[in-house]
């Protein structure tokens, strides 16, 4: 491995510590073999480490609105405005963040990135107290929003780090640590209520402080920089004039946006839906974790019976199995069965899982039936930015969705109505551009 510091360089300034490597070629067996999989697996690792950290933070406030009782003065309407706010930086971020690994460097950009979830972790430690002002609530949960863009400059990072046969296995790795995170910030609310009650929020946010902190120090010793990566602007320029790119960011919003936004509003649906069984918050954050850890489980499984039977396919069938999971919710809403709404929530969570990896191995085979392997991998890269960023703005979609319907029918009915349209949708979208026999049908999608 070849590290220069900013003597050595000489062509653009770096801080003396920085480490670059500039001979990268993982695509040569040798290479490989010798020193580029130990390299790669080791900043996988990391990677892996501050993603999953930065999506509990993204998802921090899903678990706090949990302890928002009467004293904080916030209807149910207001606590799903502040599960929406972060999903909606967060998604806004996703761009920027992923052109930040080639400009700054990816590790660099790793231990920039941890060491700002300081910020919302710190502030929501500390300020987060009965009499706050909603609107000083509002700007505490936007901050969060910052650990939503993590996940876009740990998957390019990472992109670059792997040979293309590799690709798949290695982001999803990825994707599905991260989006453990999920799971894992509820597990902690659930810790914080049951061991210190309802009263201490800040205590939960201030679990993840010292562990912000070692994933930013890791990172800055474990981490390198990979000098060949570049950023494409004209790549994301020319895929955005594709239609393709927003077929498939309209389906990733169904799979990626139905996780996150389901993840976000889950245990607030389930404390305003059944009161009655789930008015204490500890009831609640008892189940919200189920959901998100399945789905974060599920989504290398996604992945992999896509490569079997086709990713069309499978989006196809996982967005049915959704509709019908949905039907499940909206059926156990109408009733008032609470087993039978968690089992339709814990299946929309897995089959949003599997739909995250089904969708992601459709963005490559629609390239690579329409151009070169180097043109098609170029404009991949770019469609999953772009697909990323949108998808996640689904996330802030599930959560107005509920906040609409609650506010007009004092249920969630409407809500699993639209996501029932929604999915329909998606089924029809799949169908007749990726399924359908038709001239000029990507093929092996």
């Amino acid at each position: 491995m070849t590290v220069t510091t900013q003597a050595a360089r000489g062509d653009r300034a770096r801080p003396p510590r920085d480490r670059w490597i500039e001979d990268w070629r993982p695509e040569d067996p040798a290479f490989w073999t010798a020193r580029g999989a130990r390299i790669a697996r080791r900043n996988l690792i990391y990677s892996i480490l501050t993603e999953h950290i930065g999506f509990s933070v993204w998802s921090l406030w899903s678990v706090l609105v949990l302890f928002l009782g009467p004293a904080y003065g916030v209807d149910a309407a207001g606590k799903f405005t502040l599960t929406a706010v972060p999903a909606l930086v967060g998604a806004a971020l996703r761009i920027p963040y992923t052109f930040a690994v080639a400009r700054f460097g990816g590790r660099n950009w790793t231990v920039f990135s941890a060491a700002l979830l300081l910020v919302p972790a710190v502030l929501a430690a500390f300020l987060v107290e009965p009499g706050v002002p909603f609107g000083t609530l509002l700007a505490l949960a936007a901050v969060a929003g910052v650990g939503g863009g993590n996940f876009a400059s740990s998957m390019a990072n990472i992109n670059a780090f792997y040979p293309q046969r590799l690709k798949g296995w290695a982001l999803g790795v990825n994707a599905g640590g991260g989006n453990l995170g999920v799971a894992v910030v509820q597990l902690a609310g659930l810790l914080v209520l049951a061991t210190a009650g309802k009263d201490h929020p800040g205590l939960v946010a201030g679990i993840y402080i010292p562990l912000i902190v070692l994933s930013a120090l890791l990172a800055w010793l474990r981490m390198d920089n990979l000098a060949h990566a570049r950023n494409d602007r004209r790549a994301m320029r020319d895929v955005s004039r594709d239609a393709h790119a927003w077929i498939m960011s309209v389906l990733y919003i169904g799979t990626f946006g139905s996780f996150i936004g389901f993840g976000f509003a889950f245990g607030q649906v389930l404390q305003v839906q059944f009161a009655g069984d789930f008015g204490s918050p500890v009831k609640a954050a008892c189940l919200t974790f189920l959901g998100p850890l399945l789905g974060s489980l599920i989504r290398p499984a996604g992945g992999r019976l896509a490569d079997r039977l086709g990713g069309a396919a499978v989006t196809f069938w996982t967005f049915v199995a959704m509709a019908a999971s949905a039907g499940l919710v909206l059926a156990a809403s109408q009733r008032g069965s609470l087993p039978l709404f968690i089992a339709g929530f814990v299946l929309l969570f897995a089959c949003s899982g599997a739909g995250n990896g089904s969708t992601y191995k459709m963005i490559p085979a629609i390239f690579r039936a329409r151009a070169p392997e180097h043109e098609a991998r170029r404009l991949a890269g770019a469609l999953m930015g772009i697909a990323g960023a949108v998808g996640a703005f689904g996330g802030v979609l599930v959560n107005l969705a509920f906040r609409q319907s609650f506010q007009t029918y004092g249920t969630g009915d409407g809500a699993y109505l639209a996501f029932i349209a929604f999915y329909a949708v998606c089924c029809a979208l799949t169908w007749a551009v990726y399924l359908r026999p038709r001239p000029g049908r990507p093929d092996g999608v």
